[in-house]
Order: structure tokens, then sequence, then C-alpha cells
């Protein structure tokens, strides 16, 4: 069995990480404070992690996130992804959010209905929070009640999903109170 390997690449956002284990992604880290503190984290999270230059997969699969990032509406939900370990009921919100398309938004809530388990929202926020594979597996997609930001657990919290929100041209937060200040928060 071969160590995962791990790749930094800049993007709009800052430096991410793509982590990927054989043909499957198992982690896209977001920018942390610095590179080194990106690396870092990647190494903590996946231990046996070596850092080298992507096969033309999973470089593919970085164009495609970066073209994401540009502003383009670009469909992830075919990248081969390995949660590993994670819980059944994590596997089967990711899969329902992996659906949701870029510009569109679903709540929390909606996740928790399609699951038929309508009254564990908090549940499904939990999920979108352990999600290691962030940009791809598009927790940002998931909003509270009402179009509430909710939580998320990246560097940057609230201001990283709403500006990855907004690169992606999501309605529900494109303009309005869910706005107020980002500025504030740009790089």
């Amino acid at each position: 069995m071969t160590a995962p390997g791990y790749t930094l690449f800049d993007t709009p956002i800052g430096t991410c990480g793509l982590v990927w284990h054989d043909e499957k992604v198992v982690g896209l880290r977001l920018p942390e404070s610095s590179p080194p503190v990106t690396r870092a984290r990647i190494v903590r999270r996946w231990p046996p992690a070596k850092e080298q230059a992507p096969p033309p997969g999973m470089q593919k699969v970085i164009d495609r996130v970066l073209a994401l990032l540009a502003g383009n509406q670009v469909d992830l939900s075919d990248v081969p992804l390995d949660f590993g370990a994670a819980p059944e009921f994590h596997k089967r919100a990711y899969e329902i959010a992996r659906k949701i398309p870029p510009g569109q938004t679903m709540t929390y809530g909606d996740i928790a209905k399609r699951l038929g388990v309508p009254r564990e929202s908090r549940e499904v926020g939990q999920a979108m929070g352990k999600n290691p594979i962030a940009i791809i597996m598009p927790c940002h997609r998931v909003l509270g009640a009402d179009g509430k930001m909710g939580g998320f657990s990246a560097n940057g919290g609230i201001a990283t999903k709403r500006r990855i929100l907004q690169i992606e041209g999501a309605a529900a937060v494109s303009a309005g109170p869910l706005f107020a200040g980002l500025d504030r928060h740009r790089n």
C-alpha cells in the first residue's frame, strides 16, 4: 500500500493543499496563515503523506479547482473522493451536498430532510464541519436556516466561506446583509 501524496498550489484565496491516495482525493486543505502552516496541517492530518508533484489525474483536479476559484462554473461532482473512516451519516450528507451546483446553496435542514431525518440539521452541520475535502465536497454551499452563513471550520471562518460563494456567484449571498463587512476580510 502506497503512502498518500500531497502538493500545495496557489489559488485566488491563498495556498491550498491537495492530498490523494491512489486515484482518489482524500483531502483538500484551504489556506492557512502561510504555506508552511498549510503543509504542517496536512502532515498532522495525514501523517504518512509525502509532498510530491501531482500525478496527471490529480493535476487535472487542481486545474478544475483553480478554474472554479477563478469564477468559472465548474462541476467537481465527478472527482473521485475517499472519505475513509468517516461515519456513514457524514458520507450520506456529503453525497447530497456534492450535488449542489456552483453558485447555488442549500440549507443544513434541506440536507437533513433529504436524508429522512428532518430534525437533524445540527448533525448535518457537524458533518460539514468535519469535511476533509473542502471545495470539491462543497460544504461552503451549505447554509443555515434563512440563508445564514452558519459556521465554517476553515481558516478565516465565515469570511472564507463568503469569499468562495462570492467567487461562485451564489445569489443567496451575493448581496445584502450576509455580505456586510466582507470587504474587511478580502485578501
